[in-house]
């Protein structure tokens, strides 16, 4: 399953990925609708669905800030919002590196992308 940061909650972006990933796509409001869900709250909320990879481009709020969970993959691009619409692409160049092309390799991850530079740390 992929989950949508709010800044990437755009029909054109969820049907894109849709286009080659197997998986659901969904956006972050589906787990916890009609309400306001803070970062600090979202490790609790991708616990609560099965091996979901979270992706954002609100970067500096997740990238050396969120812990990395066994149960999750986060994956942050550094990307200005008019840009979001890199974000399939990119996702799926990411999603087919050796080290996060199953949900079990990557689970655990904060990935980081970052002009073109692939890294991540780990629980």
């Amino acid at each position: 399953m992929i989950v949508l940061d709010e800044q990437l909650e755009d029909v054109r972006l969820s049907e894109e990925i849709t286009r080659w990933y197997k998986g659901a796509v969904i956006d972050l409001q589906q787990l916890r609708p009609q309400t306001l869900i803070k970062d600090d709250a979202l490790p609790l909320l991708l616990r609560r669905v099965k091996q979901p990879t979270f992706v954002t481009i609100n970067y500096t709020d997740f990238w050396n800030v969120m812990s990395a969970g066994p149960q999750y993959c986060i994956i942050c691009f550094k990307l200005k919002t008019e840009q979001r619409f890199l974000v399939p692409g990119l996702l799926r160049e990411i999603l087919s590196l050796p080290e996060y092309s199953t949900r079990r390799a990557r689970m655990g991850c904060v990935i980081s992308w970052r002009n073109d530079v692939v890294e991540d740390y780990r629980t």
